[in-house]
């Protein structure tokens, strides 16, 4: 029987989903636990491979196994095995033909920051201080420019190995708040894949174009040309999380 789960963690203590010599990761933590629980171990695999220190609210993975638990109960009983920092939310069969990487249609990420001249502690671990002034309405002009698809090889991180650099993004959409003397930022880029590295470095560009470090002709330069020198910073991992992945199917 094949198996989906839904799961959130908190990525500040690990080294990004997949497993790995030198760090603890997500999948490892998930493959013991499941581990412990069905008395053998399997191959889990989630939808996207989130970085070191990078946030899930809904990761989706899967495995198969032939077991006599109810795919319902597989989330209570994982989470008996796992740290408070990682959650299994919602467990159920998936169809045989599922697979949490190549059935996704489109993937959410959610990029956020606050702008504040004091850090916030409350805040610090998922979002990013910026001091600066932001110009909203040229934060909401950088988003539109990426809506489409391009080749986004200026956006991807040096080394990174994949057969094409191209990707559609459906849509990027700019929420803020005013919030006890800081205001709240939250970016939301929704695509059919991403590139290592690339919701963080689109997010560092937006807000240095909003912040006058870059002009409307830098980011055009760096779609049409890939130039890597267009484009803005990387931003920290914590302020990314991964929001929703949408498989045109209701799994849960």
């Amino acid at each position: 029987m094949k198996y989906a789960l839904l799961i959130a963690y908190d990525g500040t203590e690990y080294g990004g989903w997949q497993i790995q010599k030198n760090a603890v990761t997500v999948q490892e933590k998930i493959t013991c636990a499941l581990e412990q629980v069905l008395g053998f171990k399997v191959s889990v695999t989630a939808s996207g491979r989130t970085d070191s220190g990078v946030h899930a609210a809904a990761q989706v993975c899967h495995f198969t196994a032939d077991c006599s638990v109810p795919p319902e109960r597989i989330a209570d009983a994982v989470n008996v095995y796992l740290p408070d920092d990682i959650r299994v939310l919602q467990s159920a069969q998936a169809p045989e033909d599922f697979d949490a990487v190549n059935s996704a249609k489109r993937k959410t990420y959610c990029y956020r920051v606050y702008l504040s001249k004091r850090n916030n502690p409350l805040k610090d671990r998922y979002a990013v201080n910026i001091k600066h002034a932001v110009n909203f309405e040229k934060l909401v002009y950088a988003a539109k420019m990426f809506e489409g698809e391009y080749d986004f090889k200026a956006y991807c991180a040096a080394g990174s190995q994949v057969k094409t650099t191209v990707r559609t993004i459906y849509s990027v959409e700019v929420k803020t708040r005013e919030f006890r003397g800081s205001t709240d930022v939250e970016i939301y880029v929704t695509g059919n894949g991403f590139l290592y590295n690339m919701v963080r470095t689109l997010a560092g560009t937006m807000l240095d174009f909003a912040a006058g470090r870059l002009e409307e002709r830098d980011i055009i330069n760096s779609l049409e040309k890939g130039d890597r020198n267009s484009v803005g910073k990387t931003m920290p991992p914590q302020g990314l999380t991964l929001e929703n992945v949408d498989y045109g199917i209701k799994l849960f």
